[in-house]
């Protein structure tokens, strides 16, 4: 299959230089193995999402010469999807409702029996938990290597539709991947500990596996990611030059020097670019 890579951020803020290099580095895989670069706004999630925002996350993106080869996927937009993935885990018997408030699970701890710890309560609707397996989930990371974790004891009964009736990122992302037919999923590696319970979806939903590639993380000056819920300052798209060349630095590749616009760096970084070059950890990015 042709390569199809994506950038999937969520709308909760604006274009920030750690999303910056998520974009940055998942456009330069998609472009050196001459496949597409696609978009996915993951807004399923409103009461965290900031008005506003996906547009200007859109808008910025071609302001840095990053443009997708197909119409963004809006997940707000995906209900009937993750309807159908949900309705398939329940007639594999994959999923059981849970009724446990949130006292009860910081007292009770994670679920890893495969049923809800709490009484059915017939006025209010549960959330919904896949069943973990005591398996051990293994993978090769393009970048971080191989990994293997025990999906039970690690992420244990997860949730895949809250209560409120909102899909999860695990299931959402699951399948979105499969519909734009991604081959290979680059992205930070704070993602990178989810994949496993991804991966087990994926196999439980017969979809196929991605490659994966996780990037190293920019840290603020106390080592925390940089993020927008800790008031990571935006990127400015009237002036992307300077953010852009930070983002080719930060993940190990050359810039040309003498670029007079963002679409000229970028093919000029690209004509460059080594994936062996970008480093495995994370690092502090000084503001």
């Amino acid at each position: 299959m042709d390569y199809r890579g994506r950038y999937a951020p969520s709308p909760t803020g604006l274009l920030h230089f750690g999303s910056l290099v998520a974009a940055v580095g998942s456009w330069l895989c998609a472009r050196h193995a001459g496949g597409r670069w696609l978009l996915r706004m993951e807004d399923i999630d409103p009461p965290r999402e900031v008005p506003g925002s996906a547009a200007a996350i859109l808008a910025a993106l071609p302001a840095f010469g990053l443009a997708a080869d197909e119409p963004a996927l809006h997940q707000s937009q995906r209900g009937t999807a993750y309807d159908a993935a949900l309705a398939r885990l329940l007639e594999l018997d994959a999923v059981f409702p849970c009724w446990c408030s949130r006292s009860e699970l910081a007292a009770l701890g994670p679920h890893r029996d495969g049923r809800c710890a709490s009484q059915p309560d017939p006025n209010r609707e549960p959330a919904w938990r896949l069943r973990t397996p005591d398996i051990e989930i293994a993978f090769d990371d393009a970048l971080q290597g191989p990994q293997r974790q025990n999906l039970r004891e690690t992420a244990g009964d997860f949730v895949i539709r809250r209560v409120e009736g909102l899909y999860s990122y695990q299931l959402a992302c699951v399948v979105d991947d499969a519909h734009q037919g991604i081959t290979e999923v680059v992205r930070g590696c704070d993602l990178l500990d989810s994949t496993p319970r991804q991966i087990y979806l994926q196999h439980l939903l017969d979809l196929p596996r991605p490659r994966y590639r996780h990037l190293p993380l920019a840290l603020d000056a106390q080592g925390r990611k940089l993020s927008k819920s800790t008031q990571a300052l935006p990127v400015d798209p009237a002036d992307p030059l300077p953010a852009l060349r930070h983002a080719l630095d930060f993940l190990g590749q050359p810039s040309p020097a003498d670029a007079g616009d963002a679409q000229e760096m970028l093919a000029g970084a690209l004509l460059r670019f080594d994936p062996e070059r970008i480093p495995q950890r994370s690092g502090c990015f000084v503001i």
